[in-house]
This record gives C-alpha cells, sequence and structure tokens, in this order.
C-alpha cells in the first residue's frame, strides 16, 4: 500500500547552558507532541501502531544528538529519526552557545487514498 502523510508538526527546544544538543532535540520534539492531541490513528480507524513516525531533526552539531535516547518520547507508532545540519547556535559572552534545535515531525500511514 503507498504510504500517505496526513500529519506534519513543528518544535523548537533548547539547551540554554550545558550546550546539550540531544537535550535540545528532547525538549523540541516534546514542544511539537505535547501541544497537539494526534488522534489520526483513530481518524482512520488504524491501530495507533501504525502510525509512522518520521522525525528530522536540525541542530549545528548533528553528530551530538544522540537519537537512540529519543525514541522513548513516543509512546506507540514506529518513529525513524534523522538528524542534520540546522537550528542555531547562539553565542555567548562565555564563549559558550546556547544552543537551539528545530523539529519537524511527519506522521504517515500505509492506505489507499479516498
Amino acid at each position: 500500500m503507498p504510504h500517505h502523510r496526513v500529519l506534519t508538526e513543528f518544535g523548537m527546544g533548547t539547551s540554554l547552558r550545558k550546550q546539550d544538543y540531544t537535550q535540545a532535540a528532547r525538549r523540541a520534539l516534546q514542544d511539537a507532541l505535547w501541544h497537539n492531541s494526534i488522534n489520526m490513528a483513530e481518524l482512520f480507524g488504524f491501530p495507533k501502531e501504525a502510525m509512522q513516525i518520521d522525525v528530522l531533526i536540525g541542530v549545528q552539531h548533528p553528530d551530538r544528538v544522540d537519537t537512540t535516547s529519543l525514541l522513548d518520547i513516543f509512546p506507540y507508532g514506529q518513529p525513524t529519526i534523522r538528524v542534520e545540519l540546522g537550528g542555531l547556535d547562539i553565542p555567548r559572552s562565555d564563549g559558550a552557545p546556547t544552543v537551539i534545535a528545530n523539529v519537524a515531525i511527519n506522521v504517515s500511514f500505509d492506505m489507499v487514498p479516498a
């Protein structure tokens, strides 16, 4: 069956003092998810486990994001996480930047279009 996207959500997260790119990404994911009630599975009559969740994270140092530790954010579905160059590192007077991560979450199902 074809893979059809039914929802896109965006989020932003920060690490103000620790330069923790994984924490900034976690906060961005939570920002995208916690502000919404995603009921797409019920709307289309699928079990929640059928949700295909594609996550794109943008940070200035993609290699510093531990994607495996972020999987526990998703209570159901089939998440895949990709990290690319993006986000922002905001310079501070002490030399250690504030880290900003941006996230896009796409939810899809395998289904035949109506």
